[in-house]
């Protein structure tokens, strides 16, 4: 029989991290520094909650948005940590992680040929998941001479007339750039000046290092104009439980959850009840995991720097994007030549975009003593 496959799919490029680490699987030793996934469990109490609901049989499904008492707990830490305050039941919905909430606010706001800005580096689904809504990507690329931020000359040069949207990401993932409040407020005047509605993903915020992190939809006139989408996997170590956020405007709002009724329906209810106990009572742990992280932070670009490798030192996330031009190699002949000879694993710079060639993206989500031996195998393949 012959099978038809949806010509968008067809013509839809495998996921770069994904696509490389299929080479890891079976490879004994490797130190792997490529996966976005936190080396620390789950802490205990949140974990211990997830159990308890188990025990006293809560099981069933939830309401579509999510639990009233997440969406309120949400509602709450958004206003007491930044001021911001979103309505539980009209402006908040519980998704299945954040990438989730990216695919129903692209499907929900975009027509065919409608446009939004994309910067890259950026994560893998987010050119993907606009096309897939039948949505037009426009990309700007990043210079690390800015710290691989959006400037508001670019998203300026980017605008069309097609265009919706532009879909922020910070601290980014791969490069950890972050931007300070007073550089929101310059590109919030662009934005608001092209009427642009704004996509943003905020889910290691938590992981800010260098300056407190600014919500963009926190600062003058920009709450109605924005998606925000935060979640429990980085921060909070639950990447398992599968429990993301957004909060926006209501007609947003509830478009998304149209779809998501279709699709998902709901998450998953013990992920929500333990999502609960984190906003509540995770604070400790999430500061805990932050100290150990920035150390990491400072010792990988310091390695990496005394390598040759030259690393701007990242604002957030756990993860550093250092140049490999001067090897003379390709991003994906490096990794699989380090991989194949000292057995260390990190990604290629274009699977975060086709302009990302001569960088590669190394995940300090590890423990020191494996970024230590790994900076110790990466010097030998130097050599």
């Amino acid at each position: 029989m012959k099978y038809q496959i949806s010509q968008k799919v067809e013509n839809l490029a495998p996921s770069g991290i994904r696509a490389f680490f299929d080479l890891v699987l079976g490879m004994k030793d490797v130190i792997s520094l490529g996966v976005g996934e936190p080396d620390f469990m789950s802490p205990w109490h949140i974990r211990e909650e997830a159990i308890h609901s188990l025990e006293q049989g809560f099981t069933s499904y939830t309401s579509n948005k999510g639990m009233p008492e997440l969406r309120k707990e949400i509602c709450r830490h958004m206003s007491h940590r930044f001021g911001v305050k979103y309505d539980f039941d009209e402006e908040t919905l519980i998704t299945v992680g954040v990438s989730e909430a990216l695919d129903l606010v692209v499907r929900a706001i975009l027509n065919p040929g409608d446009a939004v800005i994309i910067h890259q580096p950026c994560y893998v689904s987010y050119g993907p998941v606009v096309e897939l809504a039948g949505g037009d990507p426009i990309v700007i690329q990043t210079r690390v001479e800015d710290g691989f931020k959006v400037t508001p000359e670019q998203i300026e040069k980017a605008y069309t007339k097609k265009t919706r949207a532009i879909m922020l990401n910070y601290p980014c993932n791969p490069t950890g750039a972050s931007y300070t409040k007073a550089e929101l407020n310059a590109l919030c005047k662009v934005i608001k000046k092209l009427d642009l509605l704004v996509i943003s993903d905020e889910v290691y915020d938590e992981l800010t290092y260098d300056f407190d992190h600014t919500p963009i939809s926190a600062l003058p006139g920009m709450k109605e104009r924005v998606i925000y989408m935060n979640g429990f996997s980085k921060s909070y170590a639950m990447t398992g439980f599968r429990i993301g956020w957004a909060c926006g405007p209501k007609p947003i709002i509830d478009a998304m959850t149209k779809i998501h009724q279709y699709t998902m329906l709901c998450a998953s209810i013990t992920g929500q009840i333990a999502a609960c106990e984190a906003l509540k009572n995770g604070t400790k742990s999430v500061q805990e995991m932050k100290r150990e992280y920035n150390r990491r932070r400072r010792f990988v670009v310091s390695g990496l720097n005394d390598l040759g490798l030259t690393c701007h030192m990242p604002q957030g996330a756990f993860y550093v994007f250092p140049s490999i031009k001067n090897t003379g190699m390709s991003s994906m002949d490096f990794a699989q030549n380090l991989l194949k000879e000292q057995k260390v694993a990190l990604v290629p710079g274009v699977a975060f975009g086709h302009d990302c060639e001569g960088y590669v993206r190394i995940s300090y989500a590890s423990s020191y003593d494996n970024l230590k031996e790994a900076l110790t195998r990466i010097g030998e393949f130097l050599k």
